[in-house]
């Protein structure tokens, strides 16, 4: 079973973040220009934040707001669930199941060292069940 570290090991180190007072509509500029779908929203060293594609849908879309005069800590969610380095693919999949997120904020000590998407977990789990099962066919034909 392979922990957050070893997913982070093969990923880029670049996090992509956003200030609390910045316009929304740069928030989703980012993301598109960096074809991601959440973009932490840091003050500073802290992270004070998450912002989504859901969230902007939702609370800009929806409730006819505009992107350019909204600052993202209006519509950023404040609440976010985070992982450690040691925590495995499967207690991260079993976080996004549960909680219906997509993206997982990565803490040491305080610090954030990156991002684990369910893209991500999903790749994770179907590499795992990829060698579990060569692992299974050569012990079946020796």
């Amino acid at each position: 079973m392979r922990t957050v570290r070893q997913l982070l090991d093969t990923k880029s180190p670049e996090i992509h973040s956003i200030s609390p007072d910045a316009p929304v509509i740069d928030a989703v500029r980012t993301m598109a220009e960096r074809r991601i779908g959440a973009l932490l929203v840091m003050d500073g060293p802290r992270l004070a934040g998450i912002l989504s594609e859901r969230d902007y849908a939702r609370k800009i879309v929806l409730q006819g707001r505009s992107s350019k005069d909204t600052p993202v800590r209006d519509i950023m969610t404040v609440d976010v669930v985070c992982v450690g380095p040691h925590d495995s693919t499967d207690k991260c999949m079993q976080l996004v199941t549960d909680t219906r997120i997509r993206h997982l904020p990565v803490v040491e000590d305080g610090t954030v060292i990156g991002v684990v998407s369910i893209g991500d977990l999903v790749k994770a789990v179907i590499e795992e069940q990829r060698q579990e099962l060569d692992h299974l066919q050569r012990y079946i034909a020796s």
